[in-house]
């Protein structure tokens, strides 16, 4: 598991978004292995260089470890309910 490795992903994807028209403060970047389980439900002792993941939101700075902390850290969009329903 490679911090380099992972921090070169990270700039090559926030120039790709950026182009796209999000925000990369606004995302949270986190290293996974999903073949073996990696920081997806809880931290994983084989990358001890990650720190976890910062993001910004319409709230605030929001902070996790995982990619379910991501997941969970996802603001729903707002739906007018108050409106009548368009199909």
């Amino acid at each position: 598991w490679s911090e380099d490795r992972f921090n070169e992903i990270i700039k090559e994807v926030s120039n790709f978004i950026k182009k796209v028209g999000y925000n990369p403060k606004s995302v949270a970047f986190v290293p996974i292995s999903g073949w073996h389980g990696d920081n997806m439900l809880e931290e994983s002792p084989n990358m001890p260089w990650y720190k976890g993941w910062t993001k910004e939101n319409k709230a605030g700075v929001v902070k996790g470890k995982t990619l379910l902390d991501a997941i969970d850290a996802i603001e729903p969009p707002v739906r007018p309910s108050d409106k009548p329903l368009r199909l």
